[in-house]
C-alpha cells in the first residue's frame, strides 16, 4: 500500500470515529497554499480543525509527537484561510488531533481535543 492510500485509511477510520460521536463533516482535506487540513469538522458550536496521524505501532513514537510546532503554524494558517474563505469570523473553533494506531487486525483510534491553540 502506498504512502497516500495508506494515509487516507487513517483518515477514513478517523472520520468514521468522530461521526460516531455526533460530529459532522464540512471538508476533507482542504488545501491552500498555506498547508492542508485533514478534516474539518462540526461539534456543536464549535468548527474543529483536525490533524489525522495514523501509524502502524508506536516503534517511531506515538503519533501526536509528529504535529510540531511548524505544524502547528501551518494548520494554523490554513485554518485562517479557511475561516476568511467561509466567514466564520464569530464561530468558536479549536484544532484536534486524531491519533490511528494498527496493531495488526486492531485498530486503536485516540482524539486529542485542543491539542493546540492559536498563541
Amino acid at each position: 500500500m502506498n504512502k497516500r492510500a495508506f494515509g487516507m485509511e487513517g483518515q477514513q477510520e478517523a472520520e468514521r470515529f468522530l461521526m460516531n460521536l455526533g460530529y459532522s463533516i464540512l471538508s476533507r482535506n482542504f488545501q491552500v497554499r498555506a498547508g492542508e487540513i485533514d478534516l474539518i469538522v462540526r461539534d456543536g458550536a464549535y468548527i474543529v480543525f483536525v490533524e489525522v496521524k495514523f501509524r502502524r505501532g508506536t516503534g517511531h513514537g506515538l503519533p501526536r509527537e509528529s504535529v510540531g510546532v511548524s505544524k502547528q503554524r501551518r494548520i494554523i494558517n490554513t485554518a485562517l484561510h479557511y475561516i476568511g474563505l467561509c466567514q466564520l469570523d464569530n464561530q468558536d473553533f479549536r484544532f484536534d488531533v486524531v491519533e490511528v494506531l494498527a496493531y495488526g487486525q486492531r485498530v486503536v483510534v485516540n482524539h486529542i481535543k485542543d491539542a493546540f491553540s492559536v498563541s
